[in-house]
């Protein structure tokens, strides 16, 4: 019994001495910290400050180490993932469209084939519009990805053993690219403000009409006397030069904006908001030209022709814009992919109907007045079909900046062709920019500013190459080769608008923004914001 009781209070004793134990080893760690932060402070280093000094040259060696460590792993892990997976992805995403196109449609996706054409060309311009972006040159904003993507559908023309196996049929390039034609009208049509309208300055009209119009009826009369055309095509041709696009100008005003350039006076809200007239008035002026010149009979029916596409076009946009401004009804659900859908299809089908119908230049009007009508009342969700509508021209901005530049053969052009192209394009834009520095003089501008918007308001791309192949198209349709070798002499100019002003106006909006244009304090840029 005796050892019993002892074993009972040696075991009452142990948890007691335990806990004596482990307080004295943390007094112990206490008071060892507390020394070397005294080590630390008197600037004598002992055993426990050496460690933490090796310890902390360590954490400094070891990040570049472990990130290369880190990169290797991540390149060569297994599964991939990082760069490695995406091109994997992406690499499978072409080879899988390609097989089940293949699968379904057989000797059309192989070489040769039209699906196979259309497939090598939308992939080679989101490629050419990718390595283009790439170049980037100090002080200076990236070049438009479209010039690469149309320098890779010349290229797929004119590279001989290429050309052999990449074919397009002339009427699917026709519809492809009069579907994207219906894109960039509804993207047009609904960017169009109300209120902007509204509060328009006499400069903002004026920088959006006067260009456009001189540039248009220059390039009529050079078109005319130089190049030999009607004077019908001489119009057509002048309005598909006279757009500025907004592809380029848009992107590189708000980069300006961005760092406070010209925003005390508007010079980049300006410009962002004349584009879109200016496009819209050269478009509405080039089916009004197209129709005139595909209509027979006398010069004052051909004229009254015109005006009479013009009100067809105005009346159908009318009635289809108040019909989609309530249906589909608000209560519905998936409303913007509803109304994205209905503007889309619409547009779509009055451009193709209005050339079955024989009055080709209706069509661009219709889908402009029906999308400025339908936008009015969605206001709020108007941004939502906006951004639907963005994703489709995504898809077809290659494409049609590819099959621009995959019409135009080096074999087929003459070299005095080329160069009244290149003069007639070129007086054109001098014009058109001594134009705009007259239309902005007494308005408030500096002279340095003023320059700057006749500069800014000299780069063509997007419609250029919505429009410049319709002639063409139309006249194909018609089966005379005449007004082919017209179509393909508007084209030519087109393309080459794209080819010298696109890079030379961005380059030149980069350049001279920061350098010519005063930069708002921080306090102002922060309100024009």
């Amino acid at each position: 019994m005796e050892n019993e009781d002892k074993t009972i209070e040696h075991e009452d004793l142990e948890p007691s001495s335990r806990v004596n134990q482990t307080a004295s080893m943390c007094q112990e760690a206490q008071e060892e910290t507390v020394m070397n932060l005294k080590s630390i402070d008197g600037n004598e280093p002992i055993k426990g400050s050496n460690l933490l000094n090796n310890n902390e040259e360590r954490l400094q060696e070891t990040p570049t180490e472990s990130n290369c460590l880190q990169r290797l792993r991540q390149t060569f892990a297994c599964p991939p993932y990082g760069l490695l997976a995406k091109v994997t992805t992406n690499v499978t995403m072409v080879v899988l469209l390609w097989a089940v196109v293949w699968s379904i449609t057989g000797s059309e996706c192989l070489p040769g084939g039209n699906l196979f054409g259309i497939i090598i060309l939308f992939y080679c311009a989101i490629i050419g519009g990718k390595l283009l972006a790439l170049i980037k040159l100090p002080t200076l904003p990236p070049l438009p990805p479209l010039l690469g993507m149309l320098l890779a559908g010349f290229l797929i023309r004119n590279i001989p053993v290429i050309s052999d196996n990449v074919q397009i049929q002339h009427r699917w390039s026709s519809a492809l690219r009069s579907i994207a034609l219906s894109v960039i009208l509804v993207r047009a049509g609904l960017g169009l403000d109300s209120q902007a309208l509204k509060k328009l300055k006499g400069v903002c009209i004026r920088l959006a009409m006067g260009p456009c119009l001189v540039e248009a009826c220059t390039a009529a009369i050079l078109a005319h006397f130089l190049m030999g055309l009607p004077w019908q095509w001489g119009f057509i041709l002048g309005f598909v030069v006279g757009a500025v696009s907004p592809a380029v100008v848009v992107p590189s005003m708000l980069l300006l904006q961005k760092g406070g350039y010209g925003v005390e006076k508007g010079v980049p809200t300006l410009l962002m908001a004349a584009g879109s007239f200016d496009d819209i008035l050269a478009i509405t002026g080039f089916n009004t030209c197209l129709g005139m010149a595909f209509s027979t009979g006398s010069t004052v029916f051909n004229v009254l022709r015109g005006v009479l596409e013009v009100i067809i076009g105005v009346g159908t946009g009318s009635l289809l814009g108040f019909f989609i401004q309530y249906f589909p009804s608000s209560d519905q659900s998936k409303l913007a992919w509803k109304r994205a859908f209905l503007v889309l299809g619409l547009s779509v089908l009055a451009v193709f109907s209005s050339v079955r119908l024989g009055y080709p230049g209706s069509g661009g009007l219709c889908t402009l007045v029906m999308a400025f009508l339908a936008g009015l009342r969605w206001i709020s969700e108007k941004a939502e079909v906006e951004k639907i509508i963005a994703v489709v021209w995504d898809i077809f901005q290659p494409l049609l900046f590819g099959l621009i530049g995959a019409e135009v053969s080096i074999a087929s052009l003459r070299p005095e062709t080329v160069g009244l192209c290149v003069a007639t394009l070129g007086i054109a834009v001098s014009i058109r920019i001594l134009t705009t520095f007259l239309m902005v003089c007494f308005a408030g501008f500096n002279i340095k500013e003023k320059i700057f918007i006749s500069l800014a308001w000299l780069p063509k791309a997007t419609v250029q190459a919505a429009i410049g192949s319709v002639a063409l198209d139309t006249a194909r349709s018609h089966g005379q080769t005449e007004l082919e070798e017209y179509g393909m002499d508007v084209l030519t100019v087109a393309f080459l608008a794209i080819l010298i002003t696109a890079p030379i106006g961005s380059l030149l909006i980069g350049l001279l923004g920061p350098r010519i244009l005063q930069k708002a304090e921080p306090q102002n840029q922060g309100e024009e914001v």
